[in-house]
């Protein structure tokens, strides 16, 4: 791939996906790369655990969320999130919904009709590039998002929608459920449900309040 070098001209470049640099570093012979080694071992062994128990991967993720500084109220409203979604694909899956790219516009629907923003609009708003956008929500955005997710589910299987023009016309029904509810919280808290904080700035937001409040 052509990527631009010190020179600031574009020179062909040799490059790798994730998988293909992981197996890269497996072939190296050198003891340098025996501890790169070891950790995708470890990572291999607990995704087996976690095949095997799926509690445990619930678990470890509590933690990496918690490790990066998130609440244990937030972290369970993303655990629950994330069930809620599972739910959701699931039922796409079984009624002929290809996955990725329509995914990716179902998802879109259920986003334009509950927030007004499709994802990456939204991760326009919120500074983010390739983050992912859930990670970045206030607690209001999640229960929305999950709102939006939980009474499209409701309405597929109700209506028992088959193949993609049902399952977009109750992801656009179900995004809207949530929608109106949120204008209805904007009014009755007096400011808008999405926000454009993320939790890249978060941290540094704190320090800087930290130390205003050394100084003062």
């Amino acid at each position: 791939l052509k990527m631009p070098a010190e020179d600031g001209k574009l020179r062909e470049t040799d490059c790798a996906n994730t998988k293909n640099m992981i197996r890269i570093i497996q072939s190296i012979p050198s003891p340098k790369a025996e501890p790169f080694k070891q950790w995708l071992a470890q990572v291999g062994y607990e995704r087996v655990e976690e095949i095997q128990n799926p509690e445990l991967a619930q678990a470890r993720m509590k933690e990496l969320y918690k490790a990066k500084g998130y609440s244990d109220d937030w972290i369970e409203k993303r655990v629950r999130g994330i069930a809620v979604r599972q739910e959701l694909t699931d039922e796409w899956k079984k009624r002929g919904v290809k996955e990725d790219r329509e995914y990716a516009i179902l998802t879109n629907e259920i986003s334009m009709a509950t927030f007004g923003k499709t994802v990456d609009e939204y991760k326009e708003l919120k500074r983010l590039k390739r983050e992912n956008l859930r990670d970045h929500m206030n607690d209001l955005e999640l229960i929305f998002t999950m709102l939006g997710e939980r009474v499209t589910t409701e309405i597929t299987r109700k209506k028992d929608a088959q193949g993609y023009p049902e399952v977009e016309d109750a992801a656009k029904r179900g995004g809207r459920v949530a929608g109106h509810a949120r204008k209805e919280t904007e009014k009755e808290i007096g400011r808008s449900v999405t926000s454009s904080e993320n939790y890249l700035e978060a941290p540094e937001k704190e320090k800087r309040k930290q130390i205003t409040k050394k100084k003062e």
